[in-house]
C-alpha cells in the first residue's frame, strides 16, 4: 500500500528543493551577470535629441544592448550561438560546471514531489540519496562560481567594463543579480542538502509508524 506521508520539514525541503532549481536556472539563463559602463547608443538619423544613456548587460553566454533604428530599445538574445563562442574558455568551463549542477537540482526537484508517496528507492532512503546529489551539485556550482571571474579578461569583458577589467577584477562594470542570485541558490543548495537529513527523520518517526500501523494511508504531521 502507498502511503501518502506529509510533514511540515518534508514539505519545506521539497519546496526548497524546486526553488533552488528554479532560482539557478533563471540566473544561468540570465544577461544580468555583468552590467556594463554607461553609454549612449548612435543617434537616429532624423530623429531630434539625444539618445538617453544606458548600461548594457552580459551574461555567460547572454547580452542586452540598446538598438537604434526600426526596432528600438533593448534587445537581449544569445550572443554565442554554439558553445565553442562563449567568450572564454573559463566560461566554457563555468558553463559546463553550472549546467551538471543545475541538472542534478532539477532532477531532485522532480524527485523530491514523489517524496510524499515514496520514501525509499532501492532499499536507501530517497531523502538521503536526494541530499547527496544536492551536495555534489553544490560543489559544481562552487566550482562553476570560482572560475567565472577568471574570464573577466576576455574581450568581450573588455569592450563591455573598459581596459581595465581583468580576471578578478570587474573594471568599470558591476556585478548584476543574475550573479548574487546564483551565490544565493549555491548557499541554498547546502542548506538543503543539510536539511533532508530532517525530512528523512519527520518522516520515519515513531508517529509516523504510528499511524501506518492504525492503517492510515494519508498521514499529515505538523
Amino acid at each position: 500500500m502507498c502511503h501518502v506521508i506529509v510533514t511540515c520539514r518534508s514539505m519545506l525541503w521539497t519546496l526548497l528543493s524546486i526553488v533552488v532549481a528554479f532560482a539557478e536556472l533563471i540566473a544561468f539563463m540570465s544577461a544580468d551577470w555583468l552590467v556594463g559602463s554607461s553609454r549612449t547608443p548612435d543617434p537616429i538619423i532624423g530623429v531630434h535629441g539625444t539618445p538617453e544613456p544606458y548600461r548594457p548587460t552580459l551574461g555567460i553566454y547572454m547580452r542586452c544592448l540598446k538598438v537604434t533604428g526600426y526596432r528600438r530599445g533593448i534587445q537581449c538574445g544569445p550572443y554565442a550561438v554554439e558553445f565553442g563562442e562563449i567568450a572564454s574558455g573559463f566560461w566554457q568551463a563555468t558553463a559546463i560546471f553550472l549546467g551538471v549542477g543545475i541538472l542534478l537540482l532539477c532532477i531532485v526537484a522532480f524527485i523530491s514531489v514523489f517524496t510524499m508517496c515514496f520514501q525509499s528507492i532501492m532499499k536507501k532512503s530517497i531523502f538521503n540519496v536526494c541530499g547527496l546529489l544536492q551536495g555534489i551539485a553544490g560543489l559544481f556550482l562552487i566550482l562553476g562560481l570560482m572560475l567565472y571571474p577568471a574570464g573577466w579578461g576576455s574581450d568581450k569583458v573588455l569592450f563591455y567594463c573598459g581596459q581595465d577589467a581583468s580576471p578578478y577584477k570587474v573594471g568599470q562594470c558591476s556585478l548584476g543579480w543574475a550573479f548574487y542570485t546564483a551565490i544565493g541558490g549555491t548557499v541554498l543548495t547546502f542548506i538543503c542538502a543539510v536539511f533532508s537529513a530532517q525530512a528523512e527523520i519527520a518522516t520515519s518517526s515513531d508517529k509516523v509508524q504510528e499511524e501506518i500501523e492504525e492503517g492510515k494511508s494519508l498521514i499529515c504531521l505538523l
